[in-house]
């Protein structure tokens, strides 16, 4: 019993470090979440210049129609001068 009280009473010796050309990315590593950082930066970007632009030709077509409706309100007013709609028909 005491030769098992003893082997489990001895500590381990340290274990070696690993090699840091291992653990760490290096170089490579670099360059590839470089190559990640800038995609996604350009690509939020194009993304935010589509929405921006959609949002203008909304607003241009709002206008369009507008003025389109305030022609057809003018047109329609030119031609209905003489006629009062409060009036009663005869």
């Amino acid at each position: 019993m005491l030769p098992v009280l003893v082997a489990l009473a001895t500590t381990p010796s340290p274990a070696t470090t690993p090699d840091e050309s291992i653990v760490t990315p290096g170089p490579l590593g670099f360059a590839a979440i470089a190559f990640i950082g800038i995609a996604v930066f350009l690509l939020v970007w194009d993304m935010l210049r589509r929405i921006r632009r959609g949002r203008y030709r909304e607003e241009v077509n709002a206008e369009l129609d507008a003025e389109e409706q305030a022609r057809a309100a003018a047109a329609a007013g030119e031609t209905d001068d003489d006629t009062d709609p409060a009036a009663p028909r005869r």
